[in-house]
């Protein structure tokens, strides 16, 4: 018997029922589930230091567990002194197994630590992705902070195949994603 994150095994056995008696689906195919989440940073400063990539892609690894690319500018904006091929982010996509664990890490874990935190914004994008913006990457246990120079944000972005907002959205609760009443 191989490893099944536990995420997972409670998306089979009570989110999937839970949202064919939501929706009123007849087949298990119809349920909504989570695709992928991506964990993108933006990097500004960049530019004037090469390290602060090196350090962001390792700290993005360690935070999901799999290794972080550098991503690189389309084109040449001289305003923001940015060349084009120049590394300005990091990202990383996650899908099946590392996915499902690094949301148990994020929901379990990560969003508690949060000073004052009182839930995350409910705004979807329409097509049933909903994005959350997190202002530093202090809140994983897997980053020291005596080893942080910088405090940096990031985005993580969870792709569904949800049709609508309102499926996507009672998806993610049900995954335990706390949004604000």
């Amino acid at each position: 018997m191989s490893y099944v994150p536990s995420l997972k095994k409670v998306y089979n056995e009570q989110i999937v029922p839970a949202l064919m008696k939501e929706f009123g689906y007849t087949t298990v195919m119809q349920c909504p589930k989570l695709e992928k989440i991506v964990v993108n940073q933006g990097l500004g400063d960049a530019t004037q230091d090469k390290k602060i990539i090196e350090i962001s892609l390792k700290e993005i690894s360690a935070i999901t567990g799999q290794k972080a690319v550098a991503t690189l500018s389309k084109k040449d904006i001289a305003g923001f002194k940015v060349r084009k091929g120049n590394p300005i982010g990091v990202k990383v996509t996650l899908r099946q197994e590392k996915m499902y664990e690094f949301l148990e890490r994020l929901v379990k874990v990560a969003l508690p630590r949060i000073r004052d935190f009182n839930g995350i914004g409910g705004k979807l994008d329409g097509r049933g992705n909903y994005t959350l913006g997190i202002t530093e990457q202090i809140i994983f246990p897997e980053i020291n902070m005596d080893s942080v120079s910088k405090i940096q944000g990031m985005n993580i972005t969870f792709v569904t195949t949800a049709k609508t907002d309102k499926e996507a959205q009672s998806l993610l609760v049900n995954f335990g994603l706390p949004f604000k009443k």
